[in-house]
């Protein structure tokens, strides 16, 4: 089989996880930790995208977290501080943040569209969301318990 058979199998080697869904992002209500710094989550059983909006003189402080990331900048630019490796990405660069690498951001005068890839989804970022009962119901779901509201 090539590469591209492979990659492309219809074959099922297990059970699927669930239904697929699509998601518009611009219904989603933006979620804030800091005023200017947009969140829209969205959330599968193993992974989340986060969609971030920064607005002009905005910052995401520097902190850590136990969620690998993986940043994907879709429009405008931000200043991005990778473990004291401090860069300005525009549109197309990606930065992979590891477990409990300290990291922040923040925009000057422009502002940045950029998308957070979690794995496992961000615990903190799903409280602010209110997604915390849906990652639990997803997570149930994946281990074959009922979800809450089937209980």
């Amino acid at each position: 089989m090539s590469d591209a058979a492979s990659h492309f199998t219809t074959e099922a080697q297990g059970e699927p996880a669930g239904t697929g869904r699509y998601v518009r992002v611009d219904d989603i209500s933006p979620a804030e930790f800091v005023p200017g710094l947009g969140f829209r989550p969205v959330l599968g059983d193993r992974a989340m995208a986060n969609f971030v909006s920064f607005e002009p003189g905005v910052a995401a402080p520097r902190h850590v977290h136990e969620e690998e990331q993986i940043v994907i900048v879709l429009d405008g630019e931000f200043t991005f501080d990778l473990d004291g490796d401090v860069r300005v990405m525009r549109k197309g660069d990606v930065a992979v943040v590891p477990s409990w690498v300290p990291h922040g951001a923040w925009t000057t005068d422009s502002t940045c569209l950029e998308v957070d890839v979690f794995s496992p989804p961000r615990r903190s970022l799903l409280a602010l969301a209110g997604m915390a009962a849906e990652a639990e119901d997803a997570a149930g779901a994946a281990a074959g318990a009922p979800a809450a509201d089937d209980a």
